[in-house]
């Protein structure tokens, strides 16, 4: 190892000394200073001494308090939501149209509900565990739908009666495996947010997508239970243990796991003493005491109590209905603005004297087609943005023209008798493919992130140039023709006009 020099030995070793002989002048200062403001003190009265003494130490300590949140910051806490205001739910509404009118339905349900009084319970679970079964143990005399095969309810359900003198209405809700999917499962979250508390009916141990919907319906944050139905199949040992760690495991989510026995019938075989053998229905003992002491409390409250939650969900359902709409009608003014301009280029195009062999594009044109889709998506895009924006996008075009042209060309071999028709016609083509495909990657990509991502369009605008879909090729050439045809009768048709 390569020894360190003398002289840089003897700087070393100057500069340890200087620095321990500032340490040392410094600890005397503060010293000398602490005595000093000590002797100071001890000449004034004793409540101000100390009171003193108490302030410099709660600044101190405040200030090493502040540097330490500021060096060392807590856990980040996301921005509160504000809370939906239903008077610009409606405006949203009334501005939608016609489109809104899911949304409109729903805030007329939210009214009708609060005015006549009921209290909502709606029961889930999947198919064949025992809600309709269940409701008529609840409410004897109504008419619920039982069947052996699996997936007899098809669409939400009400039934009404009386509860502790106070009318009741429960909803069996379509099972998260029946027919219908989606649909089924959209009005499910849908009636989940119109009603006052929740049942969730298992007849074991839940699996994984029961779990799953389970902890979907806890998150509106409604009194929910979940009731283990068809307990009679368990002995009381294994009972007690499913029940404890069904508690244990959905507590948290605060559901409140009751044991029940639904009733109903069952099919038994059974043999007659001639060796016959034969399907005897068999009436099964219901016991749903824990499940209508839980009713009893809620329904005792009212429905009043449970009102503010009940409108906090349908007024959050009316917000995603509204924001579906905007969505869509976007997408239809998106995809009417992309048409028009799309035959503005092809008209520029045939117009033009001789449209060239680079493919650049319109800039005024494609401006304006990106402020107008940025417009119809609320959003607001500075001039210089669209142009470097344009500028990124032309150079795409050229170095993508002969295979636009040659798109184009093929596009027209589409159509009999058109394929020889010359370059004019192919350049038109050419001119809207160019512009369907900006202003389809536009209007993606203003809907997928809000803002002018300028790589994600022209990833997408490249996409869409290099392989067009084909009915959409063909419709833009079916315009280059229908423009060509009547640009060139025109002179024909008016002699005038030469």
């Amino acid at each position: 190892m390569r020894r360190t020099s003398q002289p840089a030995r003897w700087l070393l070793a100057t500069v340890v000394l200087i620095v321990a002989v500032a340490l040392v002048w410094i600890l005397f200062t503060a010293a000398d200073a602490a005595l000093a403001f000590w002797q100071r003190t001890e000449a004034l009265p004793a409540v101000l001494r100390w009171g003193l003494i108490a302030g410099i130490a709660a600044v101190g300590l405040g200030g090493a308090w502040l540097a330490l949140r500021i060096a060392l910051p807590g856990k980040l806490r996301a921005p509160k939501a504000a809370p939906l205001d239903r008077d610009a739910l409606e405006r949203r509404s009334d501005a939608i149209g016609p489109a809104a009118g899911r949304a409109r339905a729903e805030l007329e349900e939210l009214d009708r509900r609060r005015a006549a009084g009921e209290l909502y319970v709606a029961l889930f679970g999947e198919i064949s565990t025992g809600k309709s079964s269940l409701i008529r143990a609840l409410l004897p005399g109504t008419a619920a739908q039982v069947g052996v095969a699996g997936g007899t309810t098809r669409a939400v359900a009400h039934y009404r009666g009386e509860f502790e003198r106070r009318p009741l209405v429960l909803a069996d809700v379509p099972g998260s495996n029946e027919s219908g999917g989606q649909a089924l499962s959209r009005e499910a979250r849908a009636e989940a947010g119109r009603a006052h508390a929740l049942v969730f009916v298992a007849d074991g141990e839940p699996t994984r997508s029961q779990d799953a919907e389970l902890r979907a319906i806890s998150a509106f944050g409604k009194p929910l239970a979940l009731a283990l139905n068809k307990i009679d199949r368990y002995s009381q040992d294994e009972l007690d243990e499913l029940l404890a760690a069904l508690r244990a495991r959905y507590g948290q989510a605060g559901a409140t796991v009751l044991p029940v026995r639904a009733g109903g019938t069952t099919q038994v075989r059974v043999r007659g003493g001639d060796g016959d053998e034969g399907i005897l229905a068999r009436t099964m003992h219901t016991e749903v005491t824990p499940l209508r002491e839980w009713l009893s409390r809620l329904a005792r409250g009212g429905a009043a109590e449970l009102e503010p939650a009940r409108e906090s969900a349908v007024l959050a359902a009316v917000e995603g209905e509204l924001a579906h709409a905007e969505r869509a009608l976007a997408g239809q003014r998106s995809e009417q603005a992309v048409r028009r301009y799309t035959r503005r280029a092809i008209l520029g195009a045939l117009a033009a004297i001789a449209p060239g062999t680079d493919l650049v594009i319109q800039g005024a044109l494609a401006a304006a087609l990106t402020r107008e889709l940025a417009a119809i998506h609320g959003l607001k895009v500075r001039d210089v943005d669209i142009d470097a924006f344009l500028a990124r996008a032309g150079g795409t075009v050229r170095t993508t023209t002969s295979v636009t042209l040659a798109i184009a060309g093929n596009a027209l071999k589409a159509f009999p008798g058109l394929g020889t028709l010359g370059g004019g016609l192919v350049h038109a083509v050419a001119y809207g493919l160019i512009f369907d495909s900006l202003g389809r990657a536009l209007a993606s990509t203003f809907a997928e992130t809000g803002a002018l991502d300028r790589e994600a369009t022209l990833e997408a605008f490249r996409d869409r140039m290099a392989g067009p879909a084909d009915e959409r090729l063909r419709e833009i050439a079916r315009l280059a023709w229908d423009a060509w045809r009547k640009r060139s009768q025109a002179p024909d048709n008016e002699p005038a006009a030469r």
